[in-house]
């Protein structure tokens, strides 16, 4: 069964019947949080998620994709085909759930509440996999430039959504500039990677081994991210990619 599978059979009949999504996606998350926090105590305890909360947690992701997606396309008063076009593709939402996850997206886009405790209890969940919150955040921006437009509204929005995840403003340019650059040609390498130029070659390259390693889809996956967002990974994997590349060609380093 595909994750929107599992979303639609373990939520849709509650938030459909006309229970509030937030309150719904609030008892995930608490119980998710609660049984990280158990599981996390005690000496010899490491901070990584325990297998047998994956699926959990990858549902818990799918739900904060629609509803910050959703949340999104208020940002600018207008929901746009191309919009609605990208969150379909690049989630690959299969055609017979279309209608109901988009019945989902439409309600946490009427919902009243702001994305602020979404945000929160979505941040809260994968404290100690930043990466997964970033994947997260890069999907956003896909949806966010899917008309060809950045507007400042969504930049606004996607600014105070990053700052919940606790990524700072190095950490945010840095994921703007690799997902505003689509070819990864129009962006400062540097800046995709997070690097000085003043950095030296040895220090860049380990940054760039750094980053590989975090987000490689595998890890990703072991860490939360469902099989159906690998797309977006692995797009983010060839843009890091490029942008050594182009570092390596600019200074002449085999």
């Amino acid at each position: 069964m595909s994750i929107w599978g599992k979303v639609i059979g373990g939520i849709a009949g509650f938030a459909l019947g006309g229970g509030p999504l937030e309150a719904l996606f609030g008892v995930l998350a608490g119980h998710l949080v609660d049984r990280m926090n158990r599981a996390q105590s005690g000496p010899g305890k490491t901070a990584g998620p325990m297998p047998d909360m994956t699926e959990s947690r990858q549902v818990a992701f799918t739900i904060a994709v629609i509803v910050l997606s959703a949340k999104m396309a208020k940002a600018d008063g207008v929901v746009t085909r191309d919009e609605i076009d990208a969150f379909k593709r690049v989630f690959h939402i299969p055609p017979h759930e279309m209608d109901t996850v988009g019945r989902l997206f439409n309600e946490a886009r009427r919902d009243a509440t702001g994305f602020e405790p979404y945000a929160q209890q979505i941040a809260q969940m994968f404290a100690y996999q930043p990466e997964v919150l970033e994947e997260l955040l890069g999907g956003l921006f896909h949806i966010a430039m899917a008309d060809g437009v950045m507007h400042s509204t969504e930049l606004t929005y996607l600014q105070a959504v990053a700052h919940i995840f606790g990524f700072d403003g190095t950490q945010f340019e840095r994921i703007r500039a690799l997902h505003m650059g689509a070819d990864g040609s129009a962006v400062d390498p540097y800046e995709i990677l997070g690097v000085s130029r003043t950095a030296t070659d040895d220090e860049i390259k380990t940054v760039y081994r750094r980053l590989i390693r975090e987000n490689h889809p595998d890890a990703l996956m072991a860490k939360g991210l469902p099989q159906e967002f690998i797309d977006l990974a692995n797009e983010k994997m060839a843009g890091i990619n490029t942008a050594y590349d182009r570092i390596r060609k600019d200074r002449g380093v085999n």
